[in-house]
């Protein structure tokens, strides 16, 4: 299956330099994309596209936060998260592209949007955790005009509290995650489930600190592979975040960068067909080897996961959840 990465030079214009997350950390992560990989060039999301997650209010309120900031200078919303005067118009653009990666995944062509600022922290009225709006959450919901169900699989390092939000009550969104359980947000416990119609459509795999490719695999290989299955989506959207892997100074994982491209392989030989990958986090000198390793299994690489056995915790997190899959509706 053909694959291309969606991403351009448009995101530097939110830059904080010495920020964790700065131009230079997409930069580096760019490094692990093929020389011969087809690029495409992002595209601005429209207002009323964010508005299909987001609240007009909170929509109004970064644009004038940005519009306000002096130039040249980067003007915090709160301890974590910051704009500068080009930081509307960069999210935009982040925004747009993960709606690219959605289409061309919908036109069977696996894509990766490289992008930045992330999403998966921002509420439908609120930024938070570098976010400022929900990118794949976007183009989740744009994707929900033409198809009927979508997964979302977030495997970032901390918990996607906005994604989840923003789905917490649909029965059309499967929302997936893997992070280190009791950091940044603070949520993503399994007793979080979902609500009205969506009960039973949000699984949460907190694991402890020092987890391996080993226990992603079992985690993805029992429960989430299993629920995605159940719930035949038309779409696997990834929260694709790499902050699990060993060294990363925002997590306490020890991933190394081909389990990322075990798990995007897993994901790819599941789902119904191409899969949409949306960059989320990833600080860390392995990042540009975990981007190879996606790219590479895009590309029908496969790859056998490291770490060795799973964590005791791990495999009673799963034995607990191990009829979850079987549970969600068809």
């Amino acid at each position: 299956m053909p694959y291309s990465v969606v991403t351009g030079d448009v995101f530097a214009g939110h830059d904080d330099p010495g920020h964790p997350e700065s131009q230079a950390r997409l930069e580096a992560a760019l490094a692990g994309v093929p020389a011969g990989a087809r690029r495409v060039p992002p595209e601005q999301a429209t207002t009323r596209d964010l508005a299909r997650v987001h609240t007009h209010r909170h929509i109004a309120a970064i644009h004038s936060f940005c519009r306000e900031c002096p130039p040249g200078r980067a003007c915090y919303i709160d301890p974590d998260t910051y704009v500068t005067r080009g930081s509307f118009d960069a999210a935009l653009y982040a925004a747009g592209a993960a709606s690219q990666a959605v289409d061309r995944a919908l036109g069977g062509e696996h894509s990766f949007a490289l992008v930045r600022p992330p999403g998966h922290h921002a509420t439908p009225d609120r930024a938070m955790g570098f976010c400022l709006f929900n990118n794949a959450a976007v183009a989740t919901a744009r994707a929900l005009r033409e198809v009927d169900r979508v997964a979302i699989v977030d495997w970032d390092v901390h918990h996607g509290n906005g994604t989840e939000m923003a789905f917490y009550t649909s029965d059309r969104v499967l929302y997936c995650s893997v992070h280190q359980m009791g950091i940044f947000p603070g949520t993503g416990w399994p007793d979080e489930r979902g609500a009205g119609p969506g009960a039973g459509y949000t699984i949460n795999a907190p694991l402890e600190p020092g987890s391996t490719g080993a226990d992603y695999t079992l985690v993805f290989r029992e429960v989430f592979i299993p629920a995605i299955r159940r719930f035949e989506p038309d779409l696997v959207v990834v929260s694709a975040g790499q902050d699990a892997l060993a060294g990363d100074p925002l997590g306490s994982m020890l991933l190394e960068p081909g389990d990322f491209g075990v798990l995007a392989g897993m994901l790819a030989d599941a789902g119904p067909g191409a899969l949409a990958l949306v960059l989320e986090g990833g600080y860390g000198r392995l990042h540009a080897g975990a981007v190879g390793a996606i790219i590479a299994a895009l590309d029908g690489a496969r790859f056998t996961p490291g770490g060795g056995e799973p964590k005791a915790s791990t495999r009673q997190l799963v034995e607990t959840y191990i009829g979850v899959g079987r549970a969600v509706p068809a």
